[in-house]
């Protein structure tokens, strides 16, 4: 609940669609990247892009892009710019450098020796200030602000290795991306949509999902998202989908870390509702509901002052206080950043009848900004490094609180990509790979895959 409400957010949503089967697809490409996108808004609403391809050419790229949110950039006329088209690449704006203005909206666009090439990012470049410098003294221009554009350029400038005049894209993108920059990454070339990952990152970024005719007969195509959420959006089915797991294993370890006497678990809803289960499981103790979300209550972190903030918390949740009333509950939160939202919480439970609350948060302490693609707020606003934090049990008015471990949370994902490899190891068919996966706690402990250069 604390990610959403007080400054962690996700930087930026990217998402990518190509057509199985025979092109020209029945596929609409530029719908489905659309629908994608709007599922991924809360990621950004600056502004706003999609570039398509007939897959036959990467001089016939189809760009659309615009300022605002995604409905009002993408209508029926803007989107007929996008056909004909079998696959594409689109991108949703969180600025976390460059001015908000259109020519720093995403997928950018280059001309390179072997064709056009689109690439959309999400996360903050660490090194932006060398390789800026590095482009330029080599006698490439930059048109945009916007740490994007230098992937972009950089990916242009690194020479690919050719076979009969053909790039080797994935070869490039190796030297460029994890070598130079290492950070997230959608990359549209003719007939292939490229998607990237640090390796050394631990923030999930791959979801695979096939998109299928109503009646199952046969994938239509496959699509790639910076956050699993876009699926629903068009009726998509999960292909590789590990975060519930993880949240799930975090609150089992997270019991086994922090056990307290307590008649029932519950949660702040809802995206700590899998940790919740897992220790109730765990702890053998009931699930019960607790707090009802009011939807119609818009996001209280926009709010001026604290004050207010605090009651717009109070408004968001309506209480159950038949489920807990003379009961001593845990809450499992997702993280508590900054501690504001978590204490009228807490005192809303108390004035209904909680007899104990306990404050169970399913991820460490956040000490550190990340700069791998979540946007958190500096260092002294953290709550890890107050001095309240020693006593934040007292602070927020709860009995107790105990977060997970850096252990424990590196342990619960470990053993999630475990099972993830063992189920892809009998999809051998599917000729994925499973390559080298490392864990970024640089939030958590300070120490960053890459060197900060600022």
């Amino acid at each position: 609940m604390e990610l959403e409400e007080l400054g962690i957010r996700e930087e930026c949503g990217v998402f990518g669609c190509i057509a199985s089967g025979v092109w020209p697809t029945e596929l609409d490409v530029p719908h489905v990247i659309t629908l994608g996108l709007v599922g991924l808004q809360h990621r950004g609403q600056e502004s706003a892009g999609i570039v398509t391809s007939d897959g036959e050419s990467s001089q016939a790229f189809k760009v659309h892009k615009g300022m605002g949110l995604i409905n009002h950039v993408f209508n029926a006329d803007s989107l007929k710019k996008l056909y004909v088209s079998n696959l594409g690449i689109g991108h949703t704006r969180y600025s976390t450098s460059g001015i908000s203005e259109l020519q720093n909206c995403q997928p950018f666009v280059v001309e390179t020796l072997h064709g056009k090439i689109a690439v959309a990012h999400n996360g903050e470049l660490t090194n932006a200030v060398r390789l800026r410098r590095k482009l330029m003294r080599h006698g490439v221009g930059l048109s945009t602000s916007s740490d994007s554009e230098l992937i972009t350029q950089l990916l242009a400038f690194t020479p690919p290795l050719e076979n009969d005049d053909t790039a080797d894209w994935v070869a490039s993108l190796q030297i460029s991306i994890f070598q130079e920059v290492g950070l997230k990454s959608v990359h549209l070339y003719k007939d292939k949509i490229m998607q990237t990952q640090c390796s050394k990152c631990f923030h999930i970024f791959t979801k695979l999902g096939n998109y299928n005719r109503k009646d199952n007969s046969e994938t239509e195509g496959w699509v790639v998202s910076s956050e699993s959420c876009s699926f629903l959006s068009i009726g998509a089915e999960y292909y590789r989908q590990m975060v519930y797991s993880v949240r799930k294993r975090c609150g089992q370890q997270l019991a086994i870390e922090a056990p307290v006497e307590a008649d029932l678990v519950s949660t702040v809803p809802e995206s700590a509702t899998p940790a919740a289960l897992g220790y109730a499981q765990k702890c053998g103790l009931p699930y019960v509901e607790v707090l009802c979300k009011n939807r119609y209550v818009g996001r209280t972190f926009i709010q001026p002052n604290m004050r207010l903030r605090q009651l717009g918390v109070a408004k968001k949740f309506g209480v159950l206080s038949d489920n807990f009333k003379g009961k001593r509950v845990v809450i499992i939160d997702d993280s508590i950043v900054r501690g504001n939202t978590i204490s009228p919480i807490i005192k809303l439970l108390r004035e209904s009848g909680a007899k104990e609350v306990h404050i169970r948060v399913a991820s460490p302490p956040i000490r550190f900004p990340c700069y791998m693609g979540i946007n958190i707020p500096t260092k002294e606003e953290l709550i890890a490094n107050r001095p309240e934090f020693h006593d934040l049990a007292n602070y927020i008015g709860a009995d107790s609180v105990v977060y997970l471990s850096v252990e424990g949370l590196v342990s619960s994902v470990q053993e999630s990509i475990k099972a993830r490899q063992e189920n892809e190891n009998s999809l051998k068919s599917h000729k994925f790979r499973v390559g080298k996966i490392g864990h970024c706690t640089a939030c958590l402990t300070g120490e960053y895959p890459v060197e900060l250069e600022w």
